[in-house]
Order: C-alpha cells, then structure tokens, then sequence
C-alpha cells in the first residue's frame, strides 16, 4: 500500500456534502440503494448491524436503513456530521421508526478502541474514505476489526497507477496552495482538461463525444453527481493508493475471504472490494 503524501493538509469533505445535501432527492436514494445491493450482492439488509465509516452525506446509510438494516453512522468531520444528521432528520420527519433504527457518531477510523466499544458488525462499509485518513493500513486494521464472523466488509481504495498516481498528488497539492476562492476555478480547469480527453477518446470510438450520458451513469452507479465527484478528487488530501494484491493478501492473512471485486484495471479511481470474515 503505497502512501502518496505526507502533508498535513486535510480537505473539507463535509462542506463538499454539504453542497451535495442541496440536491439530494428520492431518485438518488434510489440509486444508492441499488449501487449497495449490487456490491454486497444482497436484496436485504433486515436484522442485520451496518457500520458506515465515513458517512459523508450520509446517503448510503440511509440506503441501509431502507434495506432494513441497524445502522450507525460515523465520521471525523464536522460537517460531514451536521449532513448526516440532517438527512437523518428529514427521514425521521417521513418514518418516525427510522430514529431508533439510525444512529450518528462522530469518530475517528483509526481509533481502534473506540470503534470496538460500538460491538461487531455485520456489514462494514467504508466507500473512497480509508485512503484519506493518513494512515490506510492502520485504517484497515482497525476498521476490519469490527466485522462479525461471515459478516462483510466493503471498502474501496485508490488504484495505485504508478507515475500517474504521483501526478494526481500534485494536482491535488496544487488545489490546496490557492486561496478558497480560486479553488472552483481550479476544479473547471483541470476537470475541463480531463473531459476533453473523455471527449475525444468517446469520438475516437465512434460514439456521442458530448459527457452527458456518462454523467447521468454516475448519478445512477451511485446517486453522485459529476461536479462533486469532481471537487472531491481533485481536491481528496491525504492521499493514498493501493493495488488489489496489497489490500487482498494482508486481509487474507486476517481470516477474510474475496466475495466481490471490481477493479478499475490500470486507470484511476477506486477498486471496490467485498471480503467475508470467515473467522
């Protein structure tokens, strides 16, 4: 597991999500719901713990929730936080029973004692969050802990790409050097660039080189929305990456088996992992 950064610098993810809450509807939850049952391979989660470990907007944990699952929401971020609780609040307004079925803690995933006081899990799911703690192996430790025998344990990591993930870093650096205020410009440029090149690799294969449809794929893959997923990529400090066998192998050798894998070959983004805890 390659650590990519050293830095100090900490984005704020939670006021990303913050702006993500403005346009969250029933569609999105919808989406969500069947991103979750598609990674864990499940139609329900009824009667089962769910642990959300950097819950973020707090999206996925109401996709649990709605699957039928016990859920516990957590996350370091103050903001991220505030968001949880607030999509919490609006689903307490439509089922009252969601507040005995939901609960929101503020913690830290590398905070190994405290994630044991909370009791196993049966799902453990941790989506783009382990590498931006500073300490990813640590992470892992701790959080895949917490996982019940023939519970699951979700997560995905940064694809480790090599030079290409170096030059990531420095674009991601070069977000945090600017003032707050040029950082959105940041993003239109070095996202523009990047959508360029989608565009023309589109043309080149003879299909629509306009990013509306794979937009629209984004907000249906996980009920994200383009811009966002955006700002939280350029601007995700710490940063670290990892290939597949260095997440599989030291999991292996902690009594976990690989249900699910999705990988994103040599490009970047996250591969997604779904381990069972056989003992």
């Amino acid at each position: 597991m390659a650590p990519v950064e050293e830095s100090e610098t900490r984005f704020a993810f939670g006021k990303n999500w913050a702006s993500f809450l403005d346009r969250f509807d029933t569609e999105r939850l919808q989406h969500a719901t069947a991103s979750l049952k598609t990674l864990l391979q499940v139609e329900s989660l009824a009667g089962k713990r769910f642990l959300d470990i950097g819950s973020g907007s707090g999206l996925f944990s109401l996709a649990a929730v709605s699957m039928g699952a016990e859920v516990v929401s957590m996350d370091l971020d103050d903001d991220s936080v505030a968001c949880t609780r607030e999509l919490r609040e609006r689903a307490v307004t439509e089922d009252p029973a969601v507040a005995e079925q939901w609960q929101i803690q503020q913690g830290s995933a590398l905070d190994a004692e405290w994630l044991t006081s909370l009791g196993a899990f049966d799902v453990v799911y941790s989506w783009g969050v382990l590498h931006h703690t500073g300490q990813m192996n640590a992470a892992i430790e701790a959080t895949s802990s917490v996982v019940a025998p023939g519970g699951q344990y979700a997560i995905a990591i940064y694809n480790d790409q090599g030079g290409g993930s170096r030059r990531w870093l420095q674009i991601k650096q070069g977000y945090h050097r600017l003032p707050a205020f040029l950082r959105p410009a940041y993003v239109v440029l070095v996202a523009g660039c990047y959508e360029v090149k989608f565009a023309l690799a589109r043309l080149a294969r003879g299909r629509n080189p306009l990013p509306f449809a794979d937009w629209r794929a984004k907000k249906s893959d996980r009920g994200m929305n383009a811009w966002h997923d955006w700002v939280d990529w350029i601007g995700g400090l710490p940063f670290e990456v990892a290939k597949p066998e260095a997440i599989i192998l030291p999991l292996r050798e902690k009594g976990f088996v690989l249900d699910n894998l999705t990988t994103v070959g040599s490009g970047w983004g996250c591969n997604e992992y779904v381990f069972r805890r056989c003992k």
